[in-house]
């Protein structure tokens, strides 16, 4: 499925990587759940291994990296924490923190991203509401244009990081409706400042699994925002926020390989030297098979993932116009990685019996998290949505 291979830059990178996330990351991932929040000793960490940001260009104070190595820190920042609580704080950041830096003003890029990448300042994503996830046309939160600044009123819910952003700083790229008669064509992206804004009233969720990263959401009340964060054209925002989304899906997909690897290996350990009638476990076949099937549907998925992080480089850093095709390959690595890595998990857990499914067994955390990914970002049934238009042409939608 590749048609280049890994540079040897990016594979000692990935080498490095996985060590200092062993050491720096990983004795902190126990205190991280009890705390249920993701330490400044871990934000500190990623952002001293330039792992925040990492597609913001160093004019803004980023490594800029090209999509290749943010999939590669998505998958080993899911192998290191089952929980995937660290791998969600950077995939949101990452994703989001290049559609500002690509698409912002310079005023408010200035003042933001410099402190994203240096983990004082957080960059998130909020265009779901109580009503609208992937039917953004449907939007009712509103952005209206009043002398040289803007008023914003609304209710944004299932949002990530909406914690982290209240306590760093920061905010949430966020959507909303300007011209209310223009459905799509008629809606602004902007970067919306949480920390210390009295108009955000800030509500948190507890979610199934993902212990550490906290999800919520926030009413915006006749907030005023100046024009320095508006991103992009005022009403194309529809249209640029599908390109954070698309590089979230291709992380995600990597992040999902990481995790279900690991519990691979943590599965093989334990098939390995259990005995049951007198052999160990591994020697049959119905282990066997589930286990070949598992390592060869996530070694499919991690091609297909970091194909279409190569062709999404091609397009943002050297101008391809390839759009479609990495609309196509990045819903075809994100239909199947959560699923497929859900799948090897539960089987990892089932090898490992009584103990696979105790909280004991680090493969329960991954469980949990890795099914949060069919629904994050664009759910399953939606890639499936964008691959048969990108095949059949749009007038085949069957929502229009």
């Amino acid at each position: 499925m590749l048609d280049y291979e890994f540079t040897e830059e990016q594979e000692m990178f990935r080498k490095n990587l996985r060590e200092y996330l062993q050491k720096k990351v990983q004795p902190h991932l126990h205190e991280m759940e009890k705390r249920e929040e993701v330490l400044p000793e871990i934000i500190k960490a990623m952002a001293d291994f330039e792992l925040l940001g990492p597609c913001v260009t160093e004019e803004y104070g980023g490594p800029g990296m090209d999509m290749v190595m943010a999939g590669i820190i998505g998958e080993e920042l899911g192998r290191n924490d089952p929980t995937a609580s660290t791998a969600v704080f950077y995939l949101v950041d990452a994703s989001w923190s290049h559609v500002f830096c690509r698409y912002g003003k310079e005023e408010g890029k200035k003042e933001i991203l410099p402190d994203v990448c240096k983990g004082k300042k957080y960059c998130g994503i909020a265009t779901t509401e109580s009503e609208v996830g992937s039917d953004l046309a449907n939007m009712k939160t509103t952005i209206k244009k009043e002398g040289d600044h803007f008023i914003v009123n609304g209710d944004k819910n299932y949002i990530s990081g909406v914690r982290e952003a209240g306590k760093l700083g920061g905010g949430h790229v966020t959507l909303a409706r300007q011209d209310l008669a223009a459905g799509t064509h008629g809606m602004t992206l902007f970067f919306l400042p949480l920390k210390d804004n009295p108009g955000i009233t800030i509500t948190t969720d507890k979610e199934l699994g993902r212990e550490g990263m906290s999800t919520g959401g926030f009413n915006i009340n006749k907030v005023k925002l100046p024009s320095k964060y508006i991103i992009g054209e005022e009403n194309k925002g529809f249209y640029i926020v599908h390109e954070g989304y698309e590089l979230a899906r291709g992380i995600i997909a990597c992040v999902c390989v990481g995790a279900a690897m690991k519990s691979l290996e943590n599965g093989m350990a334990y098939i390995k030297q259990r005995k049951a009638f007198g052999r160990p476990i591994g020697k049959y076949e119905a282990i066997q098979f589930q286990l070949a099937e598992d390592y060869t549907k996530l070694q499919f998925v991690r091609d297909w993932a970091y194909k279409a992080l190569h062709y999404f480089t091609k397009e943002a850093r050297e101008g391809a116009k390839i759009r479609m095709l990495v609309s196509k390959y990045i819903a075809m690595a994100k239909m199947y990685a959560p699923l497929w890595a859900f799948d090897a998990i539960n089987h990892s857990m089932q090898w490992q019996g009584a103990f696979g499914y105790t909280w004991e067994c680090p493969d329960v955390k991954a469980f949990r998290a890795i099914r949060s990914f069919t629904l994050a970002e664009g759910s399953t049934e939606i890639m499936h949505l964008i691959i048969a238009r990108e095949l059949l042409g749009k007038e085949f939608i069957a929502y229009k």
